[in-house]
């Protein structure tokens, strides 16, 4: 089996920080979003993957490169516009060949992995196999409607009155029959090729579609609320590893992790809490849920519930909490509760 993963999107959702870099390359615990599905990827044992990528294409090769320090082979296949899901399945078919494969979004956190699903599927084979969880709102999703067997019996897309709970989260598995369903199918009216059509097509045409729903933790990284709530889920599973250097006049409550190179000094961590790989923490109070990136300067302030990404400097802030922010940031001054501030800002903050 392979694996076809996109991460081709815009990330409208992200902005700023999807100005300057990928969605899909957001950390979450100081590790960006992609290596979890390349992890949960290879956990089910698929080495090789296809990475559907647009213009960005050199930063996420960057970060990942040919996938041999993951433990997998990666091969990158780029879309000239964002065109729909089915569209990346033809233009991976020069990769993808006959086998079966697991299609994955690539800015979805699926915490507890996919391997109870791909067995699954290894052992029933059926046509496709669509991940699906429940969801309050089902009208912002494709929606999976099923019979007593999950089997699918119709797939709409963004219903205004959904007659199911079940929505598409973004993983798919896919025995080869899916191209004969793409070849099939016309652009929508949004110009593209949805892969809801053509799943319908195979459901239509009698091939078996089940639905498996996923009762882990599961988010789509698409916005800033979303990327906080997957940074806690991921600290709290998170024990003690102290690498770096912390001082005595410092204290670590619950579980943090201090990378190699790190310094804490006259200052207190309360877990769970990250402190990336060269920062320095200085004369500050590092609250519960807290991921900081590398390089980072953390002096004279107070962060909880937070991400702060590489090479960001925070000085003389009280009670930052929910906040993200950006790479090389510069916040300082005063007091402020929420703050997104993207990659390169400079912000003093009014008292």
């Amino acid at each position: 089996m392979k694996a076809l993963v996109l991460s081709g999107g815009a990330g409208t959702r992200l902005r700023p920080f999807s100005y300057s870099m990928p969605k899909q390359l957001i950390p979450i615990a100081n590790k960006p979003v992609l290596e979890y599905v390349v992890d949960n990827l290879r956990e089910i044992g698929i080495t090789e993957i296809g990475i559907i990528v647009g213009d960005r294409a050199h930063e996420i090769s960057d970060v990942l490169g040919d996938g041999s320090a993951l433990g997998v082979a990666i091969t990158y296949i780029p879309q000239d516009a964002p065109l729909g899901l089915a569209h990346c399945v033809k233009i991976a078919r020069p990769f993808l060949g006959d086998d079966d494969f697991v299609m994955y979004l690539g800015d979805n956190m699926l915490v507890e992995g996919i391997s109870e699903i791909a067995d699954e599927f290894a052992a029933n084979r059926t046509s496709a196999q669509v991940v699906v969880y429940k969801v309050p709102d089902p009208r912002a999703f494709g929606v999976a409607e099923v019979d007593e067997n999950s089997r699918v019996t119709r797939l709409v897309e963004k219903p205004q009155e959904p007659r199911s709970d079940l929505a598409m989260i973004g993983v798919y598995f896919f025995t080869p029959r899916i191209h004969e369903a793409v070849d099939a199918i016309e652009p929508s009216w949004r110009g593209e090729l949805e892969i809801t059509d053509a799943l319908q097509w195979l459901v239509t045409n009698d091939r078996d579609v089940r639905a498996r729903i996923y009762s882990g933790f599961w988010k789509d990284t698409g916005k800033v609320e979303d990327v906080l709530e997957c940074n806690r889920e991921v600290l709290q599973r998170l024990r003690t590893d102290v690498q770096g250097i912390v001082d005595e006049e410092s204290t670590l409550i619950g579980d943090v992790v201090v990378e190699e190179g790190a310094r804490v000094v006259r200052s207190c961590i309360v877990g769970p809490a990250i402190i990336g790989a060269g920062t320095l923490v200085e004369e500050s109070i590092i609250g519960p849920y807290t991921a900081i990136g590398a390089d980072c300067r953390i002096t004279e302030s107070g962060v909880s519930d937070s991400i702060v990404l590489s090479g960001a400097h925070v000085h003389d802030v009280s009670g930052i909490e929910t906040s993200l922010i950006g790479r090389k940031a510069r916040v300082g001054s005063a007091k402020q509760h929420r703050l997104v501030v993207g990659d390169d800002a400079h912000v003093e903050v009014a008292a």
